[in-house]
């Protein structure tokens, strides 16, 4: 197993380049079992999440190439296989976004319960809402989705939850929704740049979606959708990370494939913590040219501050002068970066939903574990600014979502080293 080290207390500068979105890729991959011929695509980042989307998407008849280039060619070779088992979908939530398709051209579907971080609770009740309301009979027996597959219809449905609209249960209903048989109307749709990706993708394959990037989509089915090529957007939250890497180390950092209106609420709270933030097309430098002050932070869905940066914000604010609170209303239980934050001398206290951080002068490196995909990202930004070294452990969590990123944070200056644990 990996691990990584991190010697802190340098300033990060310089330029580096955020990958494709993982989150917009998963899901758009997945709509090659609904495609009639292959589907091209580019900025595709290669990850372990990407890679186990292709291992699942080959066993459900699926063949996946990257090419020498980088692009990932995705053509339907069979459409009998149904099965999505628990082997595979028990390592990536994503997974579960093959169930629409699945649902929508398959004789019957059988798709394992899915895994991923340890985060909280993420049931896909909406999902199974949303695809009955269009006409499948689902039920979940022995941990595994179950039912026919058949030609689904129509309907008008709300996809509010508890804690907001659901992102891949929006995209596994568009997903079914393309190929049904009259119109769909999706109020409480998730509105992020990733469903908004998926939308485009669909269109190009032949899809009737109206709304796209708001709240209400209206989706007229067609009979059949056709290959097509496509550019994943750049990933908002990889690009997140470096740009908090560069202020919690009061550096100068630009980073490309930075869309501004994708991390409107990011830059937003950057700059009312002191940090001065520009941007030009799809880049956006930050520079901290003073240590930042406290800020309070409350994650929401799409535009608001997104939940996969709550734990790089926490590691940032942790040596901001003054007291921030940070309100986790997405996954109110994803603070197991917390404790180990704690290992290196953060001062935050735990509160329900929230947590209250005591911005403080120095951490000091130690070794932690990364929990999941996030809290690694959170752990490394502590590392970089902490005292002596730091050594994560547990780095598996960081491939599922980081491309090279100790390779992008070294052109920066930081003093990182990845090896393999004895």
């Amino acid at each position: 197993m990996d691990a990584m080290d991190i010697v802190g207390g340098r300033r990060l500068e310089g330029r580096v380049r955020a990958s494709g979105a993982k989150n917009a890729a998963l899901p758009i991959m997945a709509t090659s079992i609904l495609a009639e011929g292959p589907i091209r695509l580019k900025n595709v980042p290669d990850l372990a999440d990407i890679r186990t989307m292709s291992r699942l998407l080959a066993v459900l008849g699926v063949k996946v190439e990257r090419e020498p280039g980088g692009d990932l060619v995705l053509n339907c070779t069979s459409t009998r296989k149904n099965e999505a088992p628990y082997r595979i979908m028990k390592t990536m939530r994503a997974g579960i976004c093959v169930l629409g398709p699945l649902v929508a051209r398959r004789t019957k579907v059988k798709v394992s319960l899915p895994g991923g971080c340890a985060i909280g609770d993420r049931p896909v009740d909406l999902h199974l809402k949303g695809l009955r309301a269009l006409g499948a009979n689902l039920d979940i027996r022995h941990g595994y989705i179950v039912g026919p597959g058949k030609r689904l219809r129509g309907a008008e449905m709300y996809l509010g939850g508890p804690f907001g609209s659901t992102v891949t249960g929006t995209a596994n209903i568009l997903m079914a929704a393309v190929v049904a048989k009259g119109v769909t109307v999706i109020d409480c749709a998730a509105c992020e740049p990733e469903v908004q990706d998926l939308c485009r993708a669909l269109v190009k394959m032949g899809a009737q979606i109206q709304g796209i990037g708001s709240p209400r989509l209206v989706v007229e089915g067609v009979e059949r959708l056709t290959g097509c090529e496509h550019t994943v957007i750049p990933d908002r939250i990889e690009a997140g990370t470096l740009l908090l890497a560069g202020a919690a180390t009061g550096g100068d950092v630009t980073v490309e494939g930075a869309r501004w209106n994708d991390l409107f609420a990011l830059v937003h709270t950057l700059r009312e913590a002191g940090a001065e933030v520009e941007h030009f097309d799809d880049t956006i430098r930050v520079r901290a040219r003073r240590r930042l002050k406290s800020v309070d932070v409350t994650t929401l869905p799409f535009p608001g501050f997104p939940t996969d940066l709550q734990a790089q914000m926490m590691a940032t604010l942790t040596s901001a002068d003054g007291i921030s609170v940070i309100t986790e209303k997405i996954f109110p239980d994803r603070f197991m970066h917390v404790a180990e934050l704690g290992r290196m001398g953060a001062r935050i206290r735990k509160e329900g939903n929230a947590a209250v951080v005591h911005g403080a002068r120095h951490l000091s490196g130690a070794p932690v574990m990364a929990s999941d995909l996030r809290a690694s990202a959170a752990l490394v930004i502590a590392g970089l600014v902490a005292d002596g070294k730091t050594t994560v452990s547990r780095i598996y969590h960081l491939d599922r979502g980081y491309e090279k990123i100790e390779q992008k944070l070294g052109r920066l200056g930081a003093k990182i080293r990845r090896y393999r644990e004895s």
